[in-house]
Formats: C-alpha cells, sequence, structure tokens
C-alpha cells in the first residue's frame, strides 16, 4: 500500500512552482510507493501542474486549501486565524488518520504552531524538537535542538537524547545509538548548570547510551551519534555549517587566484571542494523531522529546489515507514 504524504503547496519562497515540481520528481523516483496529497488553492496548484501536463499524474491528489501562511507572517496569529490553510489541512489529515506524514517547505514557526495544535504532543515530551544532520568523518551525526528550543531545562535535554536515539535506530538503523552532550570540556563538571544537571540526568538514564561530554571540535569526528545541546547553542551551529557550503569556496578561489592556478587546475580543486561541502547543503537531506508531536512531520528549508522537496517528501515517508513517532512514544513508556 502507498504511503500517504500531505504536503503544503504553498510552503516555501518559490511555491508553489517548486513544491509541483519536486512532487513529481518524488512520485517519479519512486513509483507505487507514494501517494502526495498536495494542498494549496485549487485554481492556483492545477494551473501549475497543466503547465507541466501533470494534472492526471498517478499518485498525486490535488486538495483545495484556499487559505496560505506566508513564510514572513506571525505564526500565533495564521495559526489563529487561517484554519482552511494547507498547513493546517494537511496536518489536520495526518490527525484523521487520511494521511501517513505532513511535509512543508513553510513558515516553521506556524508550522510547529498547528502541528502541537492539531496533532498534539506526545505523553511526556514537554518540548518537541526540530533536528539538524551534521556531516562526520564516518557519515553523519545527529543534533538537536537546533533552534526550536533556545531556553532548556536539563530534563528537556534527556528528552532530546532519547528521540534522537529513537530515530537514529528507527531510520539509519543503527543499533544502540551512542549519545554526546555538546560541551565546553570533556570532563564530567563541565559547563554551565545546564550542561552540569543535564549530565547527570543522562548518565543516569538506564534506556540511554550515553557517552559523556562531546567538545565541538570532536563532533564532526564523530563522537557520537546523537548530540544534544540547546536550541541557541544548536542553531548557532547550525548557520556556521550552512555558511561553509558557500564561505568555503569563496575562500579557496581566492587562495587559488593568489597562486596563480591555471584554470583547469582550479576547476579540479573546486570539484573536490564541493563534493566534501556537499555533505553540509541541506537539500542533500530535504528536510528536518519534528520530533515529539504525535504525527509524523518534516520540515523543509524556505529555499528548497525541485531537488530538495522531493528529499523533504522521501524523509517524510520514511519516519512514517519507520513508525518513528510510536516508537517514540514507546520510549518514554517502556513495558
Amino acid at each position: 500500500m502507498a504511503l500517504r504524504i500531505a504536503v503544503d503547496a504553498m510552503g516555501g519562497d518559490a511555491a508553489p512552482g517548486v513544491v509541483v515540481e519536486g512532487v513529481l520528481r518524488a512520485l517519479e523516483a519512486t513509483p507505487g510507493r507514494l501517494e502526495v496529497q498536495l494542498y494549496g488553492p485549487r485554481a492556483v496548484v492545477a494551473a501549475e501542474l497543466e503547465a507541466r501536463r501533470a494534472q492526471d499524474r498517478e499518485g498525486l491528489r490535488l486538495m483545495d486549501a484556499p487559505e496560505v501562511i506566508g513564510m514572513a507572517e506571525p505564526p500565533a496569529t495564521a495559526v489563529k486565524t487561517k484554519l482552511r490553510s494547507s498547513i493546517h489541512l494537511g496536518l489536520q489529515a495526518v490527525a484523521r488518520g487520511e494521511a501517513d506524514a505532513f511535509a512543508s517547505a513553510g513558515n516553521t514557526g506556524a508550522i510547529m504552531a498547528a502541528a502541537l495544535f492539531i496533532l498534539g504532543r506526545l505523553p511526556e515530551v514537554s518540548r518537541p524538537s526540530v533536528v539538524g544532520f551534521f556531516p562526520t568523518t564516518k557519515g553523519r551525526c545527529l543534533v538537536l535542538d537546533i533552534g526550536t528550543n533556545v531556553d532548556c531545562k536539563p530534563e528537556h535535554l534527556v528528552q532530546f537524547a532519547r528521540m534522537g536515539a529513537v530515530f537514529a535506530e528507527r531510520v539509519w538503523q543503527i543499533e544502540r545509538p551512542v549519545v554526546g552532550l555538546l560541551n565546553v570540556g570533556e570532563e564530567p563538571g563541565k559547563g554551565n548548570a545546564l550542561a552540569r544537571a543535564a549530565y547527570e540526568l543522562l548518565q543516569a538514564a538506564p534506556d540511554l547510551n550515553f557517552r559523556g561530554n562531546v567538545e565541538g571540535r570532536d563532533l564532526m569526528h564523530h563522537a557520537a551519534d546523537v548530540v544534544v545541546c540547546d536550541g541557541f547553542v544548536g542553531n548557532v551551529m547550525l548557520k556556521l555549517g550552512e555558511s561553509m557550503v558557500t564561505a568555503f569556496v569563496e575562500m579557496l578561489q581566492q587562495e587559488m587566484q593568489e597562486r596563480e592556478l591555471e584554470a583547469s587546475q582550479q576547476r579540479q580543486v573546486l570539484r573536490l571542494l564541493r563534493g566534501v561541502l556537499r555533505r553540509f547543503d541541506y537539500e542533500e537531506y530535504g528536510g528536518a523531522p519534528l520530533l515529539g508531536v504525535n504525527g509524523p512531520v518534516v520540515i523543509g528549508h524556505g529555499s528548497s529546489s525541485p531537488r530538495a522537496i522531493a528529499r523533504m517528501i522521501q524523509a517524510a515517508a520514511s519516519l512514517a515507514e519507520q513508525d518513528v513517532v510510536r516508537s517514540i512514544a514507546a520510549a518514554f513508556h517502556p513495558a
């Protein structure tokens, strides 16, 4: 049976055209695996489909959602006043069991607020978290929180660790994922009050494979599979990682010009660098899962390309397929 993914057609800086193109790519890449429910103003989205001669595309259903929440709209106001938006109706489909997951590259704050209102939190999860993926020398690691919760209590970091470990185990197929606490030193007792208290709680959690503190310099050497921190620190890390994709290329070009490398040599060096920096590109991952709400939700980058949209949809399908939400709930209520 095909996985039913509710997609916000109006989410993103270049919606709906980019979203429609991404949906078509996702369907083409996985024939028969997905059924996409595309939510947006019917006439607007239908015009995009007709322009691509895809109005009768198998596996695609156009769902009318006449209201649109803009990328810059205040989330609290939009969630309360635009109850027929593509975000609302897509999430409601998940809540009613008519869709298996929801994906949007739209207004992050509005998606989170609507998800909490419509789907609700899982029991004992007080702070749902958007996660981030960071490349490492051995693949990648999961970092949470990356900005959803800038002010945290120690118990919130334990919740992040538990949710992240379930994701790594179910989606990445890692047995007993290693959990680390991002800190300013490796030794116990390091860090601020939040880090010291969180260390004690993580160490006392029998269900977590906690290996201690992780310094920033060790994160990309794969010190842990799951790294937890408050959202303030996590968001600074995320934005720094995103800047590396463009900044390193620019700095390398400057250096090669100073050394007067031949054009063919410059192209070869840039190809190698771009191969490495591709691991930092958000388009490689497509979107960030929102863990802790009672339904699979993936949030994409506002500037997503069709390729990123397709990956976002596939990520939402994986969340549903691996039953991550139910597994997280079980982790907080072990048998």
